[in-house]
Protein backbone atom coordinates (compact mmCIF):
# COMPACT_ATOMS: atom_id res chain seq x y z
CA UNK A 1 0.00 0.00 0.00
CA UNK A 2 1.56 3.19 -1.11
CA UNK A 3 0.39 6.40 0.60
CA UNK A 4 -0.91 9.34 -1.26
CA UNK A 5 1.42 12.01 -1.99
CA UNK A 6 0.09 15.51 0.22
CA UNK A 7 -2.89 17.68 -1.33
CA UNK A 8 -1.41 20.20 -3.34
CA UNK A 9 -1.09 23.91 -1.39
CA UNK A 10 -0.34 27.10 -2.58
CA UNK A 11 3.27 28.65 -1.54
CA UNK A 12 3.35 31.69 -3.29
CA UNK A 13 1.09 33.93 -5.32
CA UNK A 14 3.52 36.57 -7.21
CA UNK A 15 3.37 39.43 -9.86
CA UNK A 16 6.40 41.36 -11.19
CA UNK A 17 7.17 44.34 -8.89
CA UNK A 18 4.99 47.02 -9.06
CA UNK A 19 7.41 49.61 -9.12
CA UNK A 20 6.82 49.23 -13.01
CA UNK A 21 3.43 51.20 -12.52
CA UNK A 22 5.32 54.21 -11.30
CA UNK A 23 6.19 56.03 -14.51
CA UNK A 24 2.82 55.29 -15.91
CA UNK A 25 1.23 56.66 -13.00
CA UNK A 26 3.14 59.98 -13.81
CA UNK A 27 2.78 59.90 -17.41
CA UNK A 28 -1.28 59.74 -16.55
CA UNK A 29 -0.76 62.27 -13.90
CA UNK A 30 0.94 64.89 -16.42
CA UNK A 31 -1.21 64.55 -19.25
CA UNK A 32 -4.20 64.87 -16.96
CA UNK A 33 -2.82 68.62 -15.64
CA UNK A 34 -1.68 68.97 -19.68
CA UNK A 35 -5.24 67.95 -20.56
CA UNK A 36 -6.87 70.19 -17.75
CA UNK A 37 -4.50 73.53 -18.73
CA UNK A 38 -5.31 73.12 -22.62
CA UNK A 39 -9.18 72.92 -21.77
CA UNK A 40 -9.44 75.22 -19.56
CA UNK A 41 -6.98 77.74 -21.99
CA UNK A 42 -9.36 76.75 -25.34
CA UNK A 43 -12.77 77.11 -22.95
CA UNK A 44 -14.91 79.21 -24.93
CA UNK A 45 -12.55 80.65 -27.86
CA UNK A 46 -12.75 77.01 -29.82
CA UNK A 47 -15.24 74.74 -28.47
CA UNK A 48 -13.82 71.87 -31.38
CA UNK A 49 -10.35 72.02 -30.19
CA UNK A 50 -11.65 71.49 -26.26
CA UNK A 51 -13.21 68.28 -27.86
CA UNK A 52 -9.91 67.71 -29.62
CA UNK A 53 -7.82 68.00 -26.38
CA UNK A 54 -10.40 65.97 -23.97
CA UNK A 55 -10.05 63.39 -27.07
CA UNK A 56 -6.37 63.49 -26.94
CA UNK A 57 -5.88 63.53 -22.92
CA UNK A 58 -8.17 60.28 -22.93
CA UNK A 59 -6.69 58.50 -25.61
CA UNK A 60 -3.02 59.18 -24.19
CA UNK A 61 -4.06 57.81 -20.55
CA UNK A 62 -5.47 54.67 -22.11
CA UNK A 63 -2.60 53.97 -23.87
CA UNK A 64 -0.12 55.43 -21.23
CA UNK A 65 -1.71 54.49 -18.61
CA UNK A 66 -4.88 51.69 -18.62
CA UNK A 67 -2.70 49.34 -20.97
CA UNK A 68 0.78 49.19 -18.91
CA UNK A 69 -1.78 48.34 -15.84
CA UNK A 70 -3.39 45.49 -17.62
CA UNK A 71 -0.33 44.64 -18.95
CA UNK A 72 0.95 44.22 -15.50
CA UNK A 73 -2.26 42.54 -14.07
CA UNK A 74 -2.04 39.89 -16.64
CA UNK A 75 1.25 38.76 -15.02
CA UNK A 76 1.05 36.16 -12.81
CA UNK A 77 3.29 33.13 -11.04
CA UNK A 78 2.18 31.28 -8.73
CA UNK A 79 3.93 28.67 -6.79
CA UNK A 80 2.69 25.64 -5.30
CA UNK A 81 3.92 22.25 -3.53
CA UNK A 82 3.68 20.25 -6.99
CA UNK A 83 4.68 22.66 -9.64
CA UNK A 84 5.51 26.43 -10.36
CA UNK A 85 2.51 27.97 -13.02
CA UNK A 86 3.29 30.84 -15.07
CA UNK A 87 0.44 32.89 -16.38
CA UNK A 88 1.15 35.60 -19.30
CA UNK A 89 -1.19 37.59 -21.93
CA UNK A 90 -3.86 40.15 -22.65
CA UNK A 91 -5.40 38.92 -25.92
CA UNK A 92 -3.75 35.82 -25.60
CA UNK A 93 -3.48 33.99 -22.45
CA UNK A 94 -0.30 31.54 -22.14
CA UNK A 95 -0.10 29.09 -19.56
CA UNK A 96 2.84 27.46 -19.01
CA UNK A 97 2.96 24.85 -15.64
CA UNK A 98 6.82 23.00 -14.51
CA UNK A 99 6.65 19.90 -12.16
CA UNK A 100 8.66 20.24 -9.67
CA UNK A 101 8.75 16.28 -9.77
CA UNK A 102 10.80 16.60 -13.09
CA UNK A 103 14.03 18.77 -11.44
CA UNK A 104 14.99 22.34 -12.98
CA UNK A 105 17.73 24.61 -12.76
CA UNK A 106 16.50 28.28 -11.09
CA UNK A 107 19.05 31.54 -11.11
CA UNK A 108 18.96 34.92 -10.43
CA UNK A 109 19.45 38.10 -12.61
CA UNK A 110 19.68 41.36 -11.68
CA UNK A 111 19.43 44.59 -13.32
CA UNK A 112 19.93 47.96 -13.04
CA UNK A 113 18.64 48.89 -9.66
CA UNK A 114 16.84 45.90 -9.55
CA UNK A 115 19.34 45.27 -6.51
CA UNK A 116 17.97 48.00 -4.67
CA UNK A 117 14.54 46.51 -4.21
CA UNK A 118 16.12 43.35 -4.02
CA UNK A 119 14.02 42.08 -7.08
CA UNK A 120 14.90 40.35 -10.45
CA UNK A 121 14.58 38.14 -12.83
CA UNK A 122 14.14 34.32 -11.68
CA UNK A 123 15.29 32.03 -14.43
CA UNK A 124 13.85 28.55 -14.45
CA UNK A 125 15.99 26.10 -16.94
CA UNK A 126 13.52 23.08 -16.98
CA UNK A 127 15.84 20.54 -19.18
CA UNK A 128 15.48 20.48 -22.84
CA UNK A 129 12.77 23.51 -22.79
CA UNK A 130 13.55 26.85 -23.17
CA UNK A 131 13.95 28.59 -19.81
CA UNK A 132 11.03 30.46 -18.17
CA UNK A 133 11.60 33.80 -17.19
CA UNK A 134 9.30 35.42 -13.94
CA UNK A 135 10.30 39.08 -14.89
CA UNK A 136 11.42 41.44 -12.04
CA UNK A 137 10.03 39.08 -8.77
CA UNK A 138 9.82 41.32 -5.52
CA UNK A 139 13.21 39.06 -3.34
CA UNK A 140 13.87 37.14 -6.04
CA UNK A 141 16.39 35.38 -3.63
CA UNK A 142 13.32 33.81 -0.89
CA UNK A 143 11.60 33.03 -4.43
CA UNK A 144 14.95 31.11 -5.67
CA UNK A 145 15.22 29.63 -1.79
CA UNK A 146 11.97 28.57 -2.08
CA UNK A 147 11.69 26.69 -5.77
CA UNK A 148 15.15 24.58 -4.17
CA UNK A 149 13.47 23.73 -1.08
CA UNK A 150 10.64 22.58 -3.04
CA UNK A 151 12.13 20.49 -5.72
CA UNK A 152 14.73 19.12 -3.10
CA UNK A 153 11.89 17.78 -0.99
CA UNK A 154 9.97 16.52 -4.24
CA UNK A 155 13.09 14.56 -4.59
CA UNK A 156 13.30 13.09 -1.43
CA UNK A 157 9.78 12.60 -0.93
CA UNK A 158 10.44 10.23 -4.07
CA UNK A 159 13.38 8.46 -3.12
CA UNK A 160 12.09 7.45 0.23
CA UNK A 161 8.44 6.39 -1.94
CA UNK A 162 11.13 4.63 -4.64
CA UNK A 163 12.88 1.18 -4.11
CA UNK A 164 16.67 1.23 -4.03
CA UNK A 165 18.28 -0.04 -7.09
CA UNK A 166 19.76 -3.14 -5.52
CA UNK A 167 16.05 -4.38 -4.27
CA UNK A 168 14.90 -3.51 -7.86
CA UNK A 169 17.60 -5.58 -9.53
CA UNK A 170 18.21 -8.89 -6.92
CA UNK A 171 16.07 -8.29 -3.74
CA UNK A 172 17.25 -7.17 -0.26
CA UNK A 173 18.81 -10.87 0.42
CA UNK A 174 21.01 -11.05 -2.18
CA UNK A 175 24.67 -10.53 -1.48
CA UNK A 176 26.52 -7.47 -3.39
CA UNK A 177 29.22 -8.48 -6.11
CA UNK A 178 31.82 -7.05 -4.11
CA UNK A 179 31.03 -9.29 -0.69
CA UNK A 180 33.36 -12.46 -0.36
CA UNK A 181 30.27 -14.88 0.07
CA UNK A 182 29.30 -14.21 -4.21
Amino acid sequence: MTAEPPPERVVARLRPHARRLVRPAVFVVLVALAGGFGFGVFRAQLAWLNAVVAGLTVLLVVLGGLVPLLRWMSERYVVTTRRLVVVHGLGTRTRRELLHSRGYDVTVRRRGLQGVWRSGDVLVFPGDEPPVVLGDVPHADLVVAVLHDLVEAHEARRRHREPDWDEIVGGPSRPAWGDPGH
